[in-house]
């Protein structure tokens, strides 16, 4: 419990921390975008306008996964995180769009910036605290493995180019005569936006479709059941809820054990994967040895693991 109380404060201070972000860099490209009539700001500007939404929606989430299980959600509230993160896609995606649009209008009527050192400014800032920003968040995801963070924090790396674009199109528009190159770049981060969007979707996808956890991490968690009255480990299942891991699967004890016995080789064995696993909840069920039997399911892999020198 306490370990899941710590994940919960630190995504909590992270979603905090994105919204404060997000006002900051809102306001000041509110005013730059009225200042330079740049559109690569106004795609910077709505992309900020985005990510205070995204951000709200993430808090929320953050506070909602981070619920315990009750009647109704027997497994807990983590997949809060995973619909959060998709919601972040559309927003991206809407922007994309938007931006997109926007640019392509500009293109062609050949209009240019104005006030660019105004944008070139704001931009910079931007940046410095968006560095500071995705840095925290970086550590909040190595602590917490949250999926609606690490969603929040894609979108903000992506704030980090589309800045720096911002700034390449303004100097390049202004100072070195180049017309066109602030719509350009307003396309160019359009493009950007879609393909963060796309990556940010494929973790929400994964843990509403419960894909299994990595293969080095399915090994590593079988070969940690090792237990001298462990006969094998078979059917392993795993899948992943916002912070929360669940991991399931079959041992084969000696046929003539007592079910305090192997009870208490289940315990074992839990500890164990408490100590290497952190938070995860492991359901074990017993076999005895020699039994044959198949999975429900065909396609779930065996995962046997080697037999004990044992005489087999």
């Amino acid at each position: 419990m306490t370990h899941d109380r710590a994940r919960a404060s630190a995504t909590r201070n992270a979603a905090i921390a994105s919204v404060a972000t997000a006002l900051f860099l809102l306001t000041l490209k509110a005013w730059a975008t009225a200042a330079t009539g740049s559109v690569a700001m106004l795609g910077s500007l709505i992309d900020s306008g985005l990510d205070l939404i995204a951000s709200l929606v993430t808090l929320w989430a953050v506070r909602i996964a981070a619920e315990p299980a009750d009647h109704d959600h027997r497994f807990g509230h983590g997949k809060a995180e995973a619909l959060a993160a998709l919601f972040q896609v559309g927003l991206i995606t809407v922007s994309a769009i938007g931006i997109f649009w926007r640019a392509v209008e500009r293109l062609l009527a050949g209009s240019a910036p104005a006030d660019v050192e105004y944008g070139i400014g704001v931009s910079i800032a931007a940046i410095l605290a968006t560095l500071a920003l995705t840095a925290y968040q970086r550590s909040v995801i190595r602590r917490t493995g949250s999926v609606a963070i690490s969603a929040d924090n894609v979108h903000y790396q992506s704030d980090l180019l589309l800045n720096a674009a911002v700034i390449a199109a303004l100097v390049l528009e202004r100072y070195l005569g180049l017309t066109g190159a602030d719509p350009v770049f307003g396309i160019l981060i359009a493009a950007w936006l879609a393909f963060g969007g796309y990556r940010a979707s494929r973790d929400a996808i994964n843990q509403l479709m419960d894909r299994e956890w990595p293969e080095d991490r399915r090994r590593a968690f079988a070969a940690a059941t090792e237990h001298p009255a462990n006969r094998g480990t078979h059917d392993l299942r795993t899948r992943s809820s916002g912070a929360h891991e669940f991991a399931q699967f079959h041992i084969r004890v000696r046929p003539d054990m007592t079910v305090v016995e192997a009870h208490h080789v289940m315990d074992e064995i839990e500890a164990k994967l408490a100590k290497e696993f952190p938070g995860v909840e492991v359901l074990i069920h017993v076999d005895p040895e020699h039994q044959i039997d198949e999975p429900d399911n065909p396609l779930v892999e065996r995962n046997e693991t080697h037999a004990r020198e044992s005489g087999e």
